[in-house]
């Protein structure tokens, strides 16, 4: 189903190298994408990108279904009962799988609430419902969907910082070229933009690096993003809460904020 782009996506990544009079130009159709990335390879290297983005960015395709996706989009014009039936199946079966999961891994949980507040059922709910707890997190490679947003006329400023970003994941070892995330450029288990996980993402699991295709990852910065968009430890979360309101920063759809609500009690933690 078509997802609204006011997600984890809200915070642009700042970029203090680059100006308006300096950046690409834009364009509506195919034709001019090559041209463009021989401009925006200069405008990434102003902003601090390497050799492996700058590669990265050589080898991107244009994403005709990133655009078939983004003129389509309708928004999210569900009642609640239809949106978990289409995005969850159901309450319960949906509760259910994310308890077993919670079982599966409850020091990790306890310990991302330790440290960020976020319980573990907010964090499990928004992983079922971005990805299926990791089971689909997308099929276009992710370089080539942002740049192609970057490159359309329709929204380059807002994705323009973003697919700096994903050059600069590429030269950090974050992300490989060939990664494929959402038709956007949302990548991982909960579907970040680029300019998110460059700022918001975390080690989860120990290892010295942030990697958004591994789940604890993933988790840790989604908690993170979170408290930093001011969610208030040991708070309630239901609708007319400021926890509640803070879910608006991952997805601005009222459903999906009540759909999180609602499934995160049933899951507990």
């Amino acid at each position: 189903m078509p997802r609204p782009l006011l997600r984890a996506a809200a915070v642009l990544f700042a970029l203090a190298a680059t100006g308006p009079a300096l950046a690409a130009g834009c364009g509506n159709t195919s034709g001019g994408f090559n041209a463009w990335k021989q401009e925006f390879a200069a405008e990434a290297q102003r902003a601090g990108v390497g050799q492996r983005g700058i590669q990265a960015l050589m080898g991107a395709s244009y994403s005709q279904g990133t655009i078939n996706a983004d003129r389509n989009q309708k928004g999210v014009k569900y009642a609640l009962s239809d949106f978990i039936r289409i995005r969850l199946g159901s309450v319960d079966g949906f509760a259910a799988q994310g308890r077993k999961r919670l079982a599966a891994d409850r020091d990790f949980y306890r310990a991302i609430e330790q440290r960020y507040g976020v319980p573990a059922g907010i964090l499990i709910a928004i992983h079922g419902m971005e990805t299926g707890f990791g089971r689909n997190m997308g099929s276009t490679p992710v370089v080539s969907s942002i740049t192609t947003v970057a490159y359309d006329c329709r929204r380059s400023a807002f994705f323009t910082p973003h697919a700096i970003a994903a050059l600069q994941m590429v030269d950090r070892g974050m992300l490989s070229a060939s990664q494929k995330g959402a038709f956007h450029g949302e990548l991982g288990h909960t579907q970040f933009l680029p300019g998110n996980a460059m700022r918001y993402g975390v080690d989860g699991n120990g290892d010295g690096r942030v990697n958004f295709y591994d789940q604890h990852d993933a988790l840790a910065s989604t908690a993170n993003y979170l408290r930093a968009m001011g969610w208030k430890p040991g708070q309630p979360f239901q609708e007319g809460t400021a926890n509640f309101r803070v879910l608006n920063e991952w997805n601005a759809a009222t459903v999906y904020q009540q759909a999180i609500a609602l499934v995160a009690v049933r899951i507990g933690g």
